[in-house]
């Protein structure tokens, strides 16, 4: 039986949870161990990454950042900051302007303090937000610091309850109803998110992903082919072993002395001067010379090599984080 390992970029439905997806590929593929990157509320679609098999263990190594097409309902309060929750409160807001929106926008950009909806899944006191909101339980959300990289208009549409469209792309953590709730309270009308489609998480697109209808006939025409580790991991430098370094890194031992380059850096077998070593780690993706994926690894000094600050020589050392053997 063939294994079945990588990733799908699914579009995901409106009205699905993520973990409704997650069971329904488990059920097409007749795989045990399926998982998503990144939770998309019911109401959203679009980018949902799924990985298959050994490449759960993946997830946390896909690129960083997620992007956005979100419509902003204004006049409108709700409990859960969208259009899914009880309103609150409604009052036309006609007189509100386009101009005044946009110039409120860059209080949105960069590294901002948000407080999540209390219709969320982030846990206090063990319990999720959602389960304590349902509950009738106030608790206190706690505050979080989020990055947004771009916030922009893309269409403006005047009324009684008039709705703004903006493309958004941010960091990990961040919600986009949050967004929509603080811009409204900026504006002293309120707001709630009418509508979400996420456009790009974790280095997947939504002009490339496919739906689970898509999915379903394309494995009843035995044509479908899972998204590879290699390429998934794509943004990753990519380190090549030998064979011999190949049968010590499936034993789970640290790599010495590798030639290969690491960015535009590069690395010869002979020790290399540490101000040539890069400031932070980085990790690296794997692979043989059939272009074999064999996992992630890092580099790391050994135990003895010498401060950065001293004009010594050391070796850097690429450590096994996940072994594909």
């Amino acid at each position: 039986m063939t294994t079945i390992e990588g990733f799908i970029n699914l579009n995901k439905p409106a009205g699905w949870t993520s973990h409704d997806c997650v069971a329904k590929v488990r059920r097409l593929l007749r795989l045990k161990r399926v998982g998503h990157g990144g939770t998309l509320d019911p109401a959203a679609t679009g980018v949902l990454p799924i990985a298959l098999g050994r490449a759960t263990r993946l997830l946390p190594y896909l690129p960083d950042g997620k992007a956005y097409h979100a419509t902003i309902r204004f006049g409108v309060r709700t409990t859960t900051d969208d259009l899914e929750g009880d309103v609150l409160a409604a009052a036309g807001c006609p007189d509100l302007s386009l101009e005044s929106l946009t110039a409120l926008l860059p209080q949105f950009h960069g590294k901002i303090q948000q407080i999540p909806p209390k219709y969320s899944a982030i846990q206090v006191g063990g319990k999720r937000l959602y389960e304590l909101a349902r509950a009738g339980v106030e608790v206190d959300v706690p505050v979080r610091t989020v990055e947004i990289d771009e916030i922009s208009v893309l269409d403006w549409r005047s009324g009684d309850f008039p709705e703004l469209d903006v493309a958004i792309a941010c960091g990990s953590g961040t919600y986009i109803r949050a967004i929509a709730r603080d811009l409204g309270d900026k504006a002293g009308v309120g707001a709630t998110l009418a509508h979400l489609v996420r456009t790009n998480s974790s280095g997947f697109f939504l002009d490339t992903s496919i739906t689970l209808e898509d999915l379903t006939t394309r494995l009843s025409q035995a044509s479908w082919q899972p998204i590879s580790p290699q390429q998934g991991l794509s943004h990753l430098p990519l380190m090549t072993l030998s064979p011999e370094q190949e049968e010590a890194w499936l034993k789970g031992q640290a790599i010495p002395k590798i030639a290969t380059s690491f960015g535009t850096r590069d690395y010869p077998v002979s020790p290399v001067a540490l101000s040539s070593v890069p400031e932070e780690l980085e990790f690296v993706r794997v692979c043989n010379r059939t272009n074999q994926f064999l996992g992630v690894g890092y580099w790391v000094y050994p135990a003895n090599a010498p401060g950065k600050s001293d004009a010594a020589i050391a070796v850097p050392v690429l450590q096994p984080k996940v072994v594909f053997n």
